[in-house]
């Protein structure tokens, strides 16, 4: 999805259609997908998880890595080739850049956010709260 998002941003970039006027509508635009498809994403993606009979503090995990990892793509998809074309590098760099950054930040983020959920006593806090059992 980043790279759709970025080559978006180069073609407008190219075309004229995306300039210092435009940027603003143009980013909260991009946020607003960010958003929407992170959640279709991640609830696809719990339901995918529950139906193949993950744990559920697997699954909640899962979810919100995926989330984040969704939402961040977008982002970066979106403010990467501005910000290249910003300090004089040509936008289109961008694709092949997002797609290492995102292969190394999807991983991250799992293991984060899954060290958080499931070995932390928040997240087990949080996970109980959820699933209405104890932690301990």
């Amino acid at each position: 999805s980043s790279t759709l998002f970025a080559s978006l941003v180069i073609r407008g970039l190219a075309l004229g259609a995306l300039n210092t006027k435009t940027q603003r509508n143009f980013l909260t635009r991009e946020v607003k997908m960010a958003f929407a498809l992170s959640s279709i994403l991640s609830v696809a993606g719990f339901l995918r998880a529950s139906l193949f009979g993950t744990p559920f503090p697997e699954a909640i995990a899962v979810t919100v890595s995926l989330y984040v990892i969704v939402f961040t793509s977008i982002c970066l998809g979106a403010v990467l080739p501005l910000g290249l074309k910003r300090i004089g590098v040509d936008p289109a760099h961008s694709s092949t850049t997002i797609q290492v950054l995102m292969d190394i930040l999807g991983v991250m983020l799992t293991v984060i956010f899954s060290a958080l959920l499931l070995d932390t006593s928040v997240g087990k806090f949080l996970i109980s709260r959820l699933t209405a059992t104890s932690p301990y």
